[in-house]
């Protein structure tokens, strides 16, 4: 019988008996010390959040108040076509060169969903399921955030990542973001996806193998640990890495990946026109904000996201999910 797991830290936050339960059974696989962690840094952040709140001259409180975002958006007479904007997701094609692909996996295809912040419309998750439901794919992964707040309860996120897996066809692997925690992790990989926690998998074809591997999130959390995630990955493999923000893009090309799949920025999601964003939210050089990059041998993709975060609104920077196809040799779509 598993015994229950006990956090041992002054700042956790309380813990249901179905929440124990659930870490404990992560505990052999992740390790008492890294649950205890991220559950602490989770107690600290929403500490935080809620005395920031209440501190009326924080100049990030004002950056990112609902209200004064709808106000100003009202007053230029574009809330209503933002709103519509944000439901209107669109389907990005991303071809990537690997030259050491093997032969089976050309054209292989993953399918990215990324920052999905159920709650925050009520009609985004039927529009996120009819666009994804006729595509056509290998592989989906997810590099989190689906969660709308940062912190407090994420049944809302369950229900509609619950829906989602319904309509993904076959495997799903995923990451945590900024606003997610990992009492969610027994919950979803219940439901299908399997979590990549500063982990690796291997993922076969016809007798040949790359790898797929997760780092948590190293936005709020500072929870990445990509050595880790390599220890089981051979040197000469094609390996693809799954992070929630582009900021890990150095340590990932460091630990020589082919190929980086990120999101968190929403692309800026209120943009100037030609897609100029006004504010992202990442610590990574301003190319890296949205769509494809590189650095060094390594290719990158930042998803622009298929939700929205803070406001349910877009400008001049669509919703999207985005299919990416591994080819050995460039060939037109």
């Amino acid at each position: 019988m598993t015994e229950p797991f006990v956090p041992h830290v002054e700042s956790e936050p309380d813990l249901t008996p179905n929440e124990r339960a659930g870490l404990a059974t992560l505990e052999p696989r992740l390790g008492y010390s890294y649950i205890v962690q991220r559950l602490r840094r989770e107690a600290e952040y929403e500490a935080l959040a809620l005395r920031e709140r209440t501190q009326l001259l924080n100049r990030e409180h004002w950056l990112s108040n609902p209200v004064l975002i709808r106000g100003g958006l009202r007053l230029l007479g574009l809330h209503e076509r933002a709103r519509r904007n944000a439901l209107a997701i669109e389907v990005h094609r991303h071809e990537v060169h690997v030259p050491h692909l093997p032969g089976s996996f050309d054209g292989f295809v993953l399918l990215h969903l990324a920052d999905l912040h159920f709650g925050m419309n009520e009609q985004f998750l039927d529009a996120l399921i009819r666009r994804i439901e006729p595509l056509r794919y290998d592989l989906c992964v997810m590099t989190g955030d689906y969660r709308a707040l940062t912190y407090g309860p994420y049944r809302t996120a369950l229900d509609g990542l619950e829906r989602v897996r319904a309509a993904i066809k076959g495997p799903a692997y995923a990451v945590l973001g900024n606003h997610d925690t990992i009492r969610m992790v027994p919950a979803m990989e219940g439901m299908g996806y399997r979590l990549l926690l500063n982990e690796a998998t291997s993922v076969s074809r016809d007798e040949q193998t790359i790898y797929l591997a997760g780092v948590d999130d190293a936005n709020f959390y500072r929870m990445h640990d990509i050595d880790h995630a390599t220890r089981d990955i051979p040197a000469e493999a094609v390996s693809i890495l799954l992070s929630h923000t582009p900021e890990t893009y150095y340590q990932a090309a460091q630990a020589g990946f082919d190929l980086m799949l990120c999101g968190h920025t929403h692309g800026g999601q209120l943009c100037l026109p030609g897609g100029v964003p006004i504010r992202t939210e990442a610590a990574s050089p301003r190319r890296f904000v949205r769509g494809s990059w590189r650095y060094g041998r390594m290719v990158g993709y930042t998803s622009a996201g298929a939700g929205t975060c803070i406001v349910d609104v877009r400008l001049n920077c669509p919703p999207e999910v985005t299919l990416h196809r591994l080819r050995h040799v460039l060939a037109p779509l």
